[in-house]
């Protein structure tokens, strides 16, 4: 099977193109005297290798926009490049209404969250250098894995970045990714794959994770053929969030589960192709292994999933006892983490809902790569750090991870700006104002609607998931 198609592979390169209340607010960087600065190009290297790149538009209205480009698969063979805008239609969008634009490679390929903010916030300075005069204003702008480098920067660029916006942002963190991935993985190699003992993490190379991608991905094809192997498929995509609503097809009837189950299946599939390899990057970057399941309670995760009611459907429909399938995978669930690994991934891959200034999260609704359900830790992590009201969060009724039309993002942009500038959120970033907003500037259409995701069945410090962690995020004794 080849892993990495035309769409497919476009899909993938999404996620690679994927303490106020007691200091006070940041203030907005006053107007800096209206030096001359030349409209252009502009680029650059770092000391550490990372590239960036920045344009300035004629009209130029002060603001300078710092975009954070997604996960870049070092298996997938593509140049790590700087970038500084999610595609060009986007980027020429946001010219033509006066941004200015900066953006950065990272240091490396890959899980780049080791150096990515400071490779930002060294992007910022050096592009300052270079057109000779402070913006206005910075507003970071983050895609996919960027989205987590935006709510990183939005934890420690005070004084440098005035506001964020972070796209389809894994705003869960990676502790959190690869927990739920690895729950829906072991789910498969228990209940489904002719080998149960797969190897799920800690890969010595790719050529291991590729192998276990071809065996989850053989298992769940041959058991998408039964109703019993239907059933379990259900239970793994409701563990890896899986969702059910597929390009180019009206959302599946809710009261319908053998739709919902067809629809997670398709997206399953396509899924594991990626983030099974994808762990490998993660791993490389970290030392070792951050993700475990041991002391996982399978039953109590299930009673708080959104997708509960099609699988016990899919399960009563089959004849088999969900009861007895999750009491097995909890018994278990033995899988452990390497602790310089765990303590790395929180250190530089986990936000903290500490936010330094407003920031305003985008997320498609029914997303594959990045589940809609991380906005929901995002915004737990922020209540517990006593932070909500620098947070809003939008959404767009549409399948697929970070698929955006320039309407909405620039609409997005210019919300976060507002906020910014008057230091009010004056509703624009309700659905209604986003909606109108999106379809004033004729890019394109706009799918802004009101929604509440459910819950993250792994967040990084929730009291039943098994973690070694406090919710401050230090290890426990």
């Amino acid at each position: 099977m080849r892993l990495f198609t035309g769409n497919r592979l476009r899909s993938v390169l999404l996620i690679c193109a994927v303490v106020v209340a007691a200091l006070g607010e940041p203030k907005v960087a006053a107007a800096a005297p209206a030096a001359p600065v030349q409209a252009g190009s502009y680029s650059g290297a770092l000391p550490n290798g990372t590239t960036w790149k920045a344009d300035i538009p004629a009209n130029w209205n002060g603001t300078l926009l710092l975009y954070s480009h997604g996960y870049l698969p070092t298996f997938a063979g593509v140049p790590n490049v700087a970038q500084n805008a999610p595609d060009p239609q986007t980027a020429a969008a946001l010219l033509a209404a006066g941004y200015g634009l900066t953006g950065s490679s990272y240091k490396t390929a890959g899980w780049a969250l080791n150096t990515a903010p400071t490779d930002q916030l060294d992007t910022l300075a050096a592009t300052v250098g270079a057109i000779g005069r402070r913006p206005n204003r910075v507003i970071a702008v983050g895609t996919s894995m960027g989205g987590l480098v935006t709510a990183k920067l939005a934890e420690i660029g005070r004084g440098r970045i005035n506001g964020a916006l972070a796209t389809c942002g894994i705003v869960a963190g990676g502790a959190a990714l690869g927990n739920y991935q690895l729950d829906g993985e072991f789910a498969i190699a228990r209940l489904l794959a002719a080998d149960p003992d797969l190897k799920l993490a800690g890969y010595a190379n790719l050529t291991e994770a590729f192998a276990t991608t071809s065996a989850l991905i053989a298992a769940v094809t041959q058991a998408q053929t039964t109703p019993s192997g239907r059933a379990r498929v259900a239970l793994a995509a409701a563990l890896y969030h899986a969702p059910a609503w597929l390009p180019n097809q009206p959302p599946p009837p809710p009261g319908d589960p053998d739709a919902v189950q067809r629809g997670q299946y398709q997206w399953l599939l396509q899924t594991l192709q990626f983030t099974t390899p994808a762990r490998f990057d993660i791993e490389t970057a970290m030392g070792g292994n951050p993700s475990w399941n041991n002391g996982v309670d399978y039953r109590r995760l299930i009673e708080r999933s959104a997708d509960r009611d099609t699988v016990r459907a899919m399960y009563q429909r089959a004849g088999l006892d969900l009861r007895a399938d999750l009491d097995r995978l909890t018994r278990e669930a033995a899988g452990t983490a390497d602790p310089a690994a765990v303590r790395r991934i929180f250190a530089t891959s986990v936000p903290f809902g500490r936010l330094q200034m407003p920031v305003l999260t985008l997320h498609t609704t029914a997303d594959q790569l990045v589940p809609v359900q991380q906005e929901k830790a995002y915004r737990n992590a922020v209540e517990r750090a006593g932070r909500p009201e620098l947070l809003r969060q939008a959404y767009v009724a549409r399948q697929g991870h970070c698929a955006f039309t320039p309407a909405e993002l620039v609409a997005a942009v210019r919300a976060i700006d507002h906020r910014v500038d008057t230091g009010h959120w004056d509703w624009l970033t309700t659905a209604p104002a986003l909606q109108r907003a999106a379809l004033a500037l004729n890019l394109g259409g706009a799918a802004f609607v009101r929604f509440h995701p459910g819950n993250l069945l792994r967040e990084s410090f929730g009291p039943n998931d098994g973690s070694p962690f406090g919710r401050s995020g230090q290890l426990a004794a």
